[in-house]
């Protein structure tokens, strides 16, 4: 695990501001084409099942849990598909720091959605094949897995790298007091 060095700026690029935003989108842009196949996929699969002949024969519940889950699903379509959209519409406004963050809130809400898509498929699957004991049980298990791999490692780290960067910044305005300090001392 890679430590915060306080000598370094940030990641240790040395590029202007501007730069870094370029850079930002066009890694959110790469990590969107990879999630929104995923997106599409699910959301296309959803759609379709209500045509097929064995959806008649399944219950109230399955179908609200259907429905809710084709909801999240199209949430997760929309989040996803919004960045594009902004960066269209806003082209050529500099206001690319807006849509890099704005793209990275919509990003995480979109995942978000889709976490609850995917558990709502298991949970419709699970409860055809075998019961809602079963299929309360399988989402319960990956709920846990989306919440602690996609958001709660990611989170710890981002705990302590900004625990570390404000560590950092005591120990350089404690170096300064002290520079100005002893700078002090030594005038007549």
């Amino acid at each position: 695990m890679a430590s915060y060095d306080c000598e370094e700026d940030e990641d240790g690029r040395n590029e202007t501001p501007l730069e870094r935003l370029d850079r930002n989108l066009q890694e959110l842009l790469s990590e969107l084409r990879i999630v929104v196949t995923g997106v599409q996929v699910l959301f296309a699969f959803l759609l379709v099942v209500p045509f097929n002949v064995g959806f008649v024969h399944i219950g109230p519940f399955q179908r609200g849990v259907y429905f809710v889950t084709l909801l999240f699903a199209a949430l997760a379509a929309v989040c996803m598909l919004a960045p594009p959209a902004h960066h269209r519409i806003l082209f050529r406004c500099d206001d690319k720091r807006n849509i890099v963050f704005a793209a990275n809130r919509l990003m995480i809400t979109g995942l978000g959605c889709l976490a609850l898509a995917m558990c709502g498929s298991l949970l419709l699957v699970a409860t055809k094949l075998f019961g809602v004991a079963t299929g309360v049980l399988t989402v319960g298990l990956a709920a846990i897995f989306f919440l602690v791999i996609w958001f709660g490692l990611p989170l710890v780290r981002k705990a302590k790298l900004n625990s570390a960067r404000a560590s950092c910044a005591e120990r350089t305005v404690e170096h300064r007091i002290a520079a100005t300090e002893l700078r002090v001392r030594r005038l007549p």
